[in-house]
């Protein structure tokens, strides 16, 4: 009872619009929801570099054959590129990989410790470890599906738009999920991102719209109506510059939806709030 009691009181503060979004009120939400049956996490803190962020857990289905092949959500946390942790996202890989996908959840520097291009190129290297290590898991590393949340969104967009960071390897993605993300944000002019760029020798290369070319892998844009951390209009111009491109794309407004709870919407005790968890399987179906 006590349990329930303490769901109830974590989920009143995040309808409430006034959760805070640190890495450890989201560790104890993670901890207090109620996981996906039908999925396990199949390893943790895989490194896939020597720093101490540089690393990832596997969500899949329960039982899954190493043969099954089946595609891959590789999701970035969100936290304004300063905070956020792996730890708080079981809830998020169990929901993916409880519908069929095998899920990896990574880590990246933070600032001030760590500036741009530093939490990218780690995405990078989570990326390349999952193209190289992912078959043996069941995963397919031909079929991966980036999907990324705030900070996390931003980081996913120069990952599937921006050829200089996966190379050859970006043709591996099959699409991408931006949840509420930042993609034309110039200037620098609010803490996190001058923590996070305002140092950065050429401000255009940090935005992602800048990126759009005909060639990118389809999007899903999602956001919320309510959303006051990173304003809709955010998905809205980079809708219109992938269409001007003839990119395929999606764009999704969730009325009555904040920044946070489009995130933790995915799981099973605030799925009904939006249906984020829906909108990216039908996605990722229809491009992996």
């Amino acid at each position: 009872m006590i349990r329930y009691i303490l769901i109830a009181l974590v989920l009143l503060v995040v309808g409430a619009g006034i959760y805070v979004y640190t890495a450890d009120k989201l560790i104890l939400f993670n901890r207090l929801v109620p996981k996906d049956a039908g999925s396990e996490r199949i390893a943790q803190d895989i490194a896939f570099g020597d720093a101490y962020r540089q690393r990832l857990d596997v969500y899949a289905p329960t039982g899954l054959d190493a043969d099954a092949a089946l595609p891959v959500i590789v999701f970035i946390h969100g936290g304004g590129w300063r905070a956020g942790d792996k730890a708080g996202y079981e809830f998020a890989g169990r929901a993916f990989s409880a519908r069929g996908f095998v899920t990896v959840v990574p880590n990246y520097r933070l600032s001030p410790a760590a500036r741009f291009p530093a939490f990218v190129e780690d995405g990078a290297e989570a990326l390349r470890w999952v193209r190289a290590n992912i078959a043996a898991r069941g995963g397919d590393p031909e079929r991966i599906i980036l999907v990324g949340h705030s900070a996390g969104a931003h980081i996913a967009a120069l990952l599937a738009m921006d050829e200089h960071w996966l190379g050859a390897d970006r043709a591996a993605i099959a699409g991408w999920v931006g949840m509420a993300g930042p993609y034309d944000f110039l200037p620098f002019d609010t803490p996190s991102t001058i923590g996070a760029f305002g140092d950065a020798p050429d401000p255009a290369a940090t935005q992602p719209i800048n990126f759009v070319d005909e060639g990118d892998p389809p999007a899903l844009l999602l956001h919320g109506s309510l959303d006051d951390t990173v304003k809709p209009r955010q998905s809205e111009r980079l809708e219109a510059r992938l269409n001007a491109a003839g990119v395929r794309v999606r764009h999704i407004v969730y009325e009555g939806i904040g920044h946070i709870r489009i995130m933790t919407a995915l799981s099973r005790w605030t799925r009904s709030s939006a249906a984020s968890l829906d909108d990216i399987e039908e996605f990722a179906r229809s491009v992996g």
